[in-house]
């Protein structure tokens, strides 16, 4: 069943960051104020096609019932890999794939995937028609281009492989995220999708602050849906349909809610990850930056539980 085509429009996702958006965050953003769609962190199909790596990487694709529509995204270059996890996260209750062809990381692009892709559009398109062998629906996340923009003639071959769903990160691999997103390329996806594949969701993601940013740049271009990525780092409830001030006690009541889901889900893990999620609660009230400091200190949870009840 393809749920892509129940959802409103637009609609908003939550973009899938490394070490960011495992369960536990996702949960965290539900109760702040949830998306449409939950997007895994993204997952090596090579390690969850390999008998050391399928323990670890079946702990990033944990989520819980609650998170539906939830899609995993996977990256690698092995189309016959990309058909045996599909496989698995059908069994696993998974809503659809998400095939990560954008992540620009230079480690990731030597060996040929994420947005290397771009540079071999025939192993593109084996790895979306070994993926959808497994009966999810498949998206593709992917730039406008390798090293100069090139939308219309990658973003239209990949409207060829008759994927449900592409969501068009406005820069280019080499751009990273050193310059503003290109909406204007954007839209030219939309316009792309109309000509080839008007069956196509086209989701636009770069730069997007909150719903309200969102719905002016979808009003703006004419995407289905906007994906928000690093906008929740500043605004926990980006989501939210009717923006309004957050108290002290309200963001640091999620941060307590954080620790409790993280003791909870992840036993043991250890401590030291937490604190890159301190700066996304911990701000935009007085004594924030100080509290912030004191709690980069902290050795354990107890010690946090402590600062925040003191704070």
């Amino acid at each position: 069943m393809n749920f892509w085509q129940t959802l409103p429009k637009p609609f908003f996702v939550l973009a899938p960051m490394d070490g960011v958006t495992d369960t536990v965050f996702r949960n965290v953003v539900a109760e702040a104020a949830a998306p449409d769609v939950f997007f895994s962190e993204f997952t090596n199909t090579d390690s969850f096609c390999s008998p050391k790596g399928r323990e670890s990487t079946v702990t990033r694709l944990k989520f819980t019932p609650d998170e539906q529509p939830m899609v995993a995204q996977i990256w690698g270059t092995n189309p016959e890999h990309f058909a045996e996890m599909a496989k698995g996260l059908a069994e696993m209750g998974y809503a659809g794939v998400d095939i990560n062809m954008g992540c620009p990381v230079k480690d990731v692009i030597k060996k040929g995937a994420c947005s290397g892709l771009i540079q071999t559009p025939a192993l593109a398109a084996e790895i979306i028609a070994a993926t959808k062998t497994a009966g999810l629906p498949v998206s593709v996340k992917t730039r406008i281009g390798f090293k100069t923009k090139n939308t219309e003639e990658w973003l239209g071959f990949l409207l060829q492989q008759d994927i449900v769903a592409l969501t068009v990160h406005g820069r280019t691999a080499k751009e990273m995220s050193k310059v503003p997103a290109h909406w204007d390329e954007i839209a030219k996806a939309v316009k792309l999708r109309d000509e080839i594949a008007p069956q196509t969701l086209i989701i636009g993601n770069g730069d997007v602050q909150n719903r309200q940013h969102g719905l002016e740049l979808a009003k703006q271009t004419g995407v289905d849906g906007i994906m928000i990525g690093r906008g929740v780092f500043t605004n926990v409830f980006c989501f939210e349909a009717e923006p309004r001030e957050h108290s002290k006690q309200e963001l640091l009541g999620m941060l307590n809610r954080h620790l409790g889901l993280f003791e909870a889900t992840w036993p043991e893990r250890q401590f030291a990850p937490l604190k890159r999620f301190f700066k996304i609660y911990v701000r935009d009230f007085d004594g924030a930056s100080e509290l912030r400091a004191k709690l980069m200190e902290a050795r354990d949870i107890t010690e946090v539980r402590e600062l925040l009840a003191n704070a």
